[in-house]
């Protein structure tokens, strides 16, 4: 399968504290992959650094996206090119209406906001300033209707989870799987997903490809994401540190 993300060797430093430790891994076109961790383990660092935020300062490695190295680039520069992000806390943005903002993502590709909004129950919300008084999931769906507006070809999803309530749960799922086109199984997809969570609800409603396991900045494992997932339920992410640990002084023998 194509790549569309592949990052290598990546090393970042956050006001001179690394923050993430030689991650490396590879997206192919139409997958959805999955990394869980404990908070302040670099999930959310990955996702900054992925979309370009300068605080976060590239030591070592390459971001390669599309075939190309775009390691340096500004962030809207990286939005141009069909990468999307939802942050777990957006800012309010005062004097803004939320249809504003969507209008500028929907400039390019002709996708009405009313219809868009009307299929999620948001229809509402659009003459409101941007996410001013919004609920957790309220703040959810406002990012996800941008992010369908916009189209990405590489989705970041940040905690998607977070401060959203059980009954507001089934609709996030239904629109981060349109937003993946996971609608129909039998379609094939061009769309690839990265989702970072800490407490591994989100599969209950989207499905992954491949799930990881970052600690303290490093990623020490990869596998179905299910069977990750029970594994962190059934022991916790302490036992997933000590097996690190393990992992780490084996290698140290072999060498």
């Amino acid at each position: 399968m194509k790549t569309l993300l592949e990052i290598k060797d990546l090393w970042v430093e956050v006001e001179g504290r690394e923050v993430l430790k030689g991650i490396s891994l590879k997206i192919p076109v139409g997958e959805t992959h999955v990394i869980f961790g404990k908070n302040g383990s670099g999930k959310t660092s990955l996702l900054m650094t992925i979309m370009g935020f300068p605080e976060y300062r590239v030591k070592h490695g390459q971001i390669i996206f599309k075939g190309k190295d775009i390691t340096h680039l500004p962030p809207f520069e990286r939005a141009r090119k069909g990468i999307g992000i939802m942050f777990q806390r957006p800012p309010t943005v005062k004097g803004v209406k939320l249809r504003d903002i969507l209008e500028l993502c929907a400039k390019h590709n002709g996708i009405k906001i009313e219809e868009l909004a009307m299929e999620f129950g948001f229809e509402h919300f659009l003459d409101r300033e941007i996410n001013r008084g919004f609920s957790g999931g309220e703040i959810k769906k406002s990012e996800l209707l941008q992010l369908l507006l916009q189209d990405p070809d590489l989705v970041l999803l940040d905690e998607p989870e977070s401060g959203v309530d059980i009954e507001n749960m089934q609709l996030i799922g239904k629109m981060i799987k349109k937003l993946l086109q996971k609608e129909d199984p039998h379609l094939p997809r061009q769309k690839s997903g990265l989702v970072i969570t800490h407490t591994g609800f989100i599969l209950q409603y989207v499905t992954a490809d491949l799930g990881y396991v970052i600690i303290d900045g490093e990623i020490y494992c990869q596998g179905n994401p299910i069977e990750i997932f029970e594994g962190i339920q059934k022991y916790g992410y302490e036992e997933c540190k000590k097996c690190l640990k393990r992992k780490k002084f084996l290698q140290l023998e072999v060498e």
